[in-house]
C-alpha cells in the first residue's frame, strides 16, 4: 500500500493542503471542527509528515531536546527519573508531531559547556527542556542560554531568573509530610537534608521546619543531619540520629535513596520499621517500592512537569515577546508500609 500524502489527507478531510499543513504544525486560527476533521483523516490514512520538508517550509526543526543529569554518575542510577521525564516530553511531542532528542549530561565534566553547545548547534532544536538538577546550575543554564535556543527549566529550586519555569511545591509538600508524621503521634521527627547543589532539594528542609511549627513541635538542630542524596549518606545520617540519647521515632529523608539507607540501618540495629521507627522519603522512585517495607514518600509529578515544559516550548515558538512565568504542579503523598503510629 503506497504511503499516504498530504494531498490524500486534504482530499479525505475536504480541506486545502495549506489547512492540513497548518493543523500538522499546530498553528493557531484553525477552527476546532476543521482541526478534528484533519486529525481523523491523518489517523485513518496513517499519514506521516515528511520532517525535512516540514522544517524547510516552517523554519522549524520540529525537534525538542530533553537534557538531563547522567544517571550513570550516581551510586544507584535512577532510571525511573529519566523514564518519567521522557514519558511527559514524548506525550507533548506526539500530540504536536514533534520528535524528541534526549541527551544525558554529566555536569562534572570540564568540557560540559562545549558539549551542550555543540549538541544544540548540530541538532538545532526548537526548544530545550532542562531537567533538574541541571536546571539550577548556572554554568549549564548559561551554556544553553548562550545558544539563543528557547528553554524551560524544570524544578530549578531557589535560582530565580526571568525565564519559563515548571516547578513543584517542594517546601509545601515537605511540610505536609512532616504534619502527617506528627499526626501519627511522633514528637521526635528527624530530617536528613540532601545535596545542597540541588536547589529544589534544599527547599525541603524549610518545609520540614514549617511542618513542625504547624504541628506545635519545636525545631531542634540535633534532629537534622546532612546527606548527599546517596544511600551511604542516608546510612551515616541515620546512625548519627539514632545514636542520640533521645532518638527520633520518625525519620524523613529528602530523597528515597537516603530513606533506603535509613531502613538498612534500622535492620542492622534490630529496629522494627514502622513499629519502632517510621521512615519517609521524597521522589517516589522505583526504589521506594522495592525496599521492604515499601516506602512512604512524596511523588513528584515529573512526567506532567516535563510535558508542560515541552508544550510551553512548542506553543511559544515564533513568539519572542512571551512573558516569562512559573507554573507549579503539586506533588502528592504516597502512604505505604514504612510509616505507622509512634511507639508508646
Amino acid at each position: 500500500m503506497p504511503r499516504a500524502t498530504i494531498d490524500d489527507v486534504a482530499k479525505l478531510a475536504g480541506v486545502s493542503i495549506k489547512t492540513v499543513s497548518r493543523v500538522v504544525n499546530r498553528e493557531p486560527n484553525v477552527r476546532q471542527s476543521t482541526r478534528d476533521r484533519v486529525d481523523r483523516a491523518i489517523t485513518q490514512l496513517n499519514y506521516k509528515p515528511n520532517l525535512s520538508a516540514r522544517s524547510l517550509a516552517s523554519q522549524r526543526s520540529h525537534l525538542i531536546g530533553l537534557i538531563y543529569d547522567d544517571p550513570s554518575a550516581y551510586e544507584v542510577p535512577s532510571s525511573g527519573y529519566v523514564i518519567r521525564m521522557q514519558e511527559g516530553t514524548l506525550r507533548a511531542c506526539r500530540a504536536t508531531n514533534y520528535e524528541l532528542l534526549i541527551h544525558p549530561c554529566d555536569y562534572r565534566r570540564r568540557d560540559v559547556r562545549q558539549d551542550l553547545q555543540g549538541l544544540i548547534e548540530r541538532s538545532q532544536p526548537d526548544g530545550i527542556v532542562l531537567a533538574p538538577p541541571l536546571s539550577n546550575m548556572r554554568k549549564i543554564v548559561a551554556a544553553v542560554a548562550a545558544t539563543g535556543t528557547r528553554f524551560v527549566r524544570v524544578a530549578p529550586g531557589t535560582e530565580a531568573l526571568p525565564e519559563f519555569v515548571v516547578a513543584t511545591d517542594d517546601r509545601e509538600i515537605s511540610a505536609e509530610m512532616t504534619r502527617y508524621l506528627a499526626s501519627l503521634g511522633h514528637r521526635r521527627i528527624g530530617f536528613i537534608a540532601g545535596d545542597r547543589r540541588h536547589k529544589a532539594v534544599v527547599n525541603r528542609l524549610p518545609g520540614y521546619r514549617d511542618g513542625l511549627e504547624e504541628s506545635g513541635l519545636a525545631y531542634a538542630d540535633e534532629l537534622v543531619a546532612d546527606g548527599d542524596n546517596s544511600i551511604g549518606s542516608g546510612e551515616a545520617a541515620a546512625e548519627q540520629l539514632l545514636a542520640l540519647d533521645d532518638p527520633p521515632t520518625a525519620l524523613f529523608a529528602a530523597n528515597d535513596d537516603m530513606a533506603a539507607g535509613v531502613i538498612r540501618v534500622a535492620y542492622r540495629l534490630g529496629l522494627d520499621v514502622p513499629g519502632r521507627l517510621s521512615v519517609a522519603g521524597f521522589d517516589d522512585s522505583a526504589l521506594a517500592r522495592l525496599v521492604y517495607p515499601a516506602l512512604t514518600t512524596i511523588r513528584q509529578p515529573l512526567s506532567k512537569m516535563a510535558e508542560r515544559a515541552a508544550v510551553d516550548l512548542i506553543e511559544r515558538f515564533g513568539k519572542p515577546d512571551s512573558e516569562p512565568r512559573t507554573v507549579v504542579i503539586p506533588s502528592t503523598l504516597q502512604i505505604r508500609e514504612s510509616t505507622g503510629p509512634a511507639p508508646s
